[in-house]
């Protein structure tokens, strides 16, 4: 019987398509043959330890499978399994909105109706089935020792300037996402054209002090932390905030004309193994404890009107109020999957730097 079993084992392994990362956590309990619930997450597992760790505290009997994985591969899995009549994840964290809710708009996500819906803010629940539960900003980063005589820019009017007015002294010196390969960067970028007119006009003015583009954040600020740049444009707030806790040198702006935020979502997959468990943890996630949990040890600010304290995203809401743009957990977020609206973009965005 024993035999049999490994043989089953490793057919199944030669027969399932290998993703990402995969990190089991044993039920605390000791449980033999415990319920496992499975995750596809595109958080760095290193990162959601903390999460996983205090839930199983909560519920000992329950193990854990945590997939670590890109947020493309998130959605084709669960698209394809689904598809094949298979059983999916039972709960899916992803930092690309669209595809997220893409997913719940498609048929691929079910709804969740807990505890927390009702009070949850209305731009960051999706028919109770998507549901943003990080509140994170795009924000500007410098380098702190080449602004000891001048403040940093602090509005995109002021960027402009800077760059016109530094010329040759930053040429090459200023670092964005590149949005052809970084989903939050072409997100950010979408979000720019909607709230400033004048967006162009900024990224005319990076073509034109050779900016250099990358596909993750640490790439920038790992140059501004060391000088190389002076200035990353519309950085992910949350990699940014630990960068700078680690890196004396690295300095955040939270632009003062408008500050767009984005969100990872989580949902419960139509075709979960385990729905009630993809709930659980969904729960947890979304109670005063997980958002504390999310705030304070994975530093990522929190969406819960319940978690104040040390909650960075209550301090910025103090700081800018309404000059905060969340980007909406909507159906809005699925214009730019269009090939042909995301070419035309793209196109222009290549243009326009390539201009100068």
């Amino acid at each position: 019987m024993k035999n049999l079993s490994l043989a089953i084992g490793a057919l199944l392994a030669l027969t399932l398509p290998a993703f990402g990362d995969v990190t089991p956590y044993p039920a605390l309990s000791g449980r033999p043959n415990a319920p496992e619930l499975v995750v596809y997450s595109s958080l760095d597992e290193p990162l959601a330890r903390p999460m996983i760790r205090a839930f199983q505290k909560a519920n000992p009997d329950i193990a854990v499978r945590y997939e670590d994985m890109l947020t493309g591969e998130i959605h084709d899995r669960i698209v394809e399994e689904t598809d094949d009549g298979r059983k999916t994840a039972d709960f899916a964290f992803s930092s690309a909105m669209d595809l997220q809710v893409k997913l719940a708009n498609d048929g691929y996500a079910q709804p969740s109706g807990l505890p927390m819906s009702a009070r949850w803010p209305a731009w960051a629940n999706w028919r109770d089935t998507a549901y943003a539960l990080t509140f994170e900003p795009a924000v500007f980063v410098y380098h702190k020792p080449s602004f000891q005589k001048t403040p940093p820019p602090s509005t995109r009017a002021e960027f402009i300037e800077y760059l016109r007015q530094e010329g040759d002294a930053v040429f090459g010196r200023i670092g964005t996402y590149d949005i052809e390969r970084s989903g939050v960067g072409f997100l950010f970028l979408s979000r720019d054209q909607e709230q400033f007119d004048d967006i162009w006009s900024v990224v005319k003015a990076m073509g034109s002090a050779g900016v250099k583009l990358y596909s993750t954040s640490e790439a920038i600020l790992e140059r501004v932390a060391d000088g190389r740049f002076v200035l990353g444009y519309n950085i992910l707030g949350s990699y940014a905030a630990d960068w700078a806790s680690h890196h004396p040198d690295v300095g955040i702006m939270l632009p003062k004309d408008y500050t767009v935020v984005m969100s990872r979502i989580g949902l419960v997959p139509q075709a979960a193994r385990s729905p009630d468990l993809g709930r659980r943890f969904l729960e947890f996630f979304m109670s005063k404890e997980g958002q504390t949990i999310l705030t304070q040890e994975l530093e990522i600010p929190a969406v819960s009107p319940d978690v104040a304290e040390g909650n960075t995203a209550t301090t910025m809401r103090e700081m800018l109020g309404g000059q905060l743009k969340p980007v909406p957990v909507s159906p809005g977020l699925m214009v730019y999957l269009d090939q042909v609206k995301r070419a035309r973009l793209i196109a222009r965005w290549n243009d326009e730097l390539r201009l100068q």
